[in-house]
Parts: structure tokens; sequence; C-alpha cells
């Protein structure tokens, strides 16, 4: 019989585990959403996130420096081809 282990999770979500276990079991409904988002809300701020339409901005981006290097190595292929024919 094979033993599968939990894997740990990282201590950002170990902790906000803690916190709802901890809410879940003392609080009203109301109150435990509002915890819950609290504690989420501080969970995922501690994260490296971005946000949507940053990622997009930053694809566009991407693109277009893609598209100006593509640019660039055609034109020095051109260069150095009219310098090797020179």
């Amino acid at each position: 019989m094979v033993n599968f282990t939990k894997p740990e999770l990282p201590p950002v979500f170990s902790d906000l585990q803690k916190k709802v276990g901890d809410l879940m079991a003392s609080a009203p409904t109301a109150e435990v959403e509002r915890h819950l988002k609290q504690a989420l809300s501080a969970a995922l701020s501690r994260l490296d996130l971005v946000s949507r339409e940053e990622f997009e901005q930053q694809q566009v981006a991407l693109a277009r420096a893609q598209a100006q290097l593509t640019s660039l190595e055609d034109r020095l292929a051109e260069l150095q081809s009219s310098a090797k024919s020179s």
C-alpha cells in the first residue's frame, strides 16, 4: 500500500489556513466572511502579483520590443551583407 503525504503549504497559505480554521470555529457567518476577505487580502498582498491590466500592458510592450528587435536584426543582416559585398 502506498502512503501519500500531504505536500507542505507555503507559509503564507498555511497561515491563511490556520486563520480560516480559527475563524470558522468561533465566529458567525458574516463575520467569518469579513475576516476571510481580510486574511485573503493580506495573504495575497504578500505575494508578488500584478494586476491583469499591468500584465496586458507588459504583453503589449514586450510584443513591441520583439518587433523592434526583429527589425533591427534584419537591418543588421542587411548592413553586414552590404559590407561583405563592398
